[in-house]
């Protein structure tokens, strides 16, 4: 099962990591740029060969120690037909050199629509009565907010396909408290897992027993619900749950809540997260796999790394390196 062979990479390497590869023009070394400006000028095709050539050398530098890499699609799909294809491309080099994918999507949309997401990214096409693979991508990351008719075509391919989901379930950007942290009504107290004093909130004016939980809670509540039938040797499921690094509170009420399912922790690095704030997190088999994007693919040009720019791969390595070492002082 493909949960299976994720935590078995990552026991392997000992290394709960997965790269980002969220390539921006202004984050990409100059001499990649300005060759591919001169073979096909300031165009679409350009930016994707840009793109496929820096991707291709951050996959060379790290793919002997993480397990994953994690496209985010928005960065490719603004560059039209070429963008999409550069991106397909990447998953595919990354498939060849052994990583495990996540195809960073955060589709959302409900039924046939739904469908035809799924069909792209983690199943099949069907033309002339012919099954088609489109994208090769193994796990992909899906927006549950509109309910489970949006969810449900998803779980029919993985179960099809060996495939996977993370489900959005607290996110690491600061407004997703604005929808995701909104409180409801629920039988189960939630906030037991939360020692501070106040924690325990009672639902004035519902009905006896019932308390008040943010709504992030239930869906991670659905979440683990939707994996029971995708749960591996391991004792994860294949259906996993995003959840911020940027949060840790709330990320170790999930963890509790949720025993069998796989967490994708982005917001390590850049975006303010650290091996510290994880450190409640780690379960068997650690449970939880993290993000790092510009940290590792821009190392290049930051401070502690910064080098000539062609040797940004090396770059990349050493802060793969580092966010490995500082994960692992917090591990169990």
């Amino acid at each position: 099962m493909l949960i299976d062979r994720l935590v078995n990479r990552i026991t392997a390497l000992s290394a709960p990591i997965v790269v980002g590869l969220d390539p921006r023009l202004d984050q990409i070394p100059s001499f990649i740029k300005e060759a591919a400006f001169a073979k096909h000028g300031k165009t679409p095709t350009a930016v994707a060969e840009i793109f496929y050539t820096f991707n291709t050398a951050i996959i060379d530098a790290v793919c002997d120690i993480v397990p994953a890499v994690k496209p985010q699609i928005a960065l490719y799909e603004q560059f039209g037909t070429a963008g999409f294809e550069s991106y397909l491309q990447t998953v595919a080099y990354a498939k060849s050199k052994g990583l495990i994918v996540i195809g960073d999507i955060k589709r959302g949309d409900i039924a046939s629509t739904a469908q035809a997401y799924s069909n792209a990214h983690i199943g099949r096409v069907d033309i002339g009565g012919e099954s088609v693979e489109i994208a090769q991508t193994d796990f992909i990351t899906i927006n549950p907010y509109m309910g489970f008719d949006s969810v449900e075509p998803y779980l029919s391919d993985c179960k099809q396909y060996d495939k996977g989901l993370f489900v959005l379930v607290k996110t690491s950007n600061n407004g997703s408290c604005d929808i995701q942290d909104v409180l409801i009504s629920t039988e189960r107290e939630f906030f037991e897992y939360d020692e501070r004093p106040g924690a325990h909130i009672p639902c004035l004016g519902c009905e006896m027993g019932d308390y008040l939980a943010p709504l992030y809670a239930h869906v991670g509540e659905l979440v683990e619900t939707w994996g029971e039938e995708s749960i591996g040797e391991c004792g994860y499921s294949s259906i996993g749950a995003v959840v911020g690094a940027t949060h840790p509170i709330e990320a170790v009420k999930l963890r509790r809540l949720m025993t069998k399912t796989f967490f994708l922790v982005p917001g390590y690095g850049a975006q303010g997260g650290s091996g510290k704030d994880l450190k409640d997190l780690w379960t068997k088999n650690f449970g939880a796999i993290v993000g790092s994007s510009r940290g590792i693919t821009g190392a290049y040009q930051s401070e502690k790394y910064k080098c000539d720019e062609k040797d940004f791969a090396k770059a990349t390595r050493q802060a793969a390196l580092d966010m490995k070492a500082d994960l692992e002082t917090y591990l169990p």
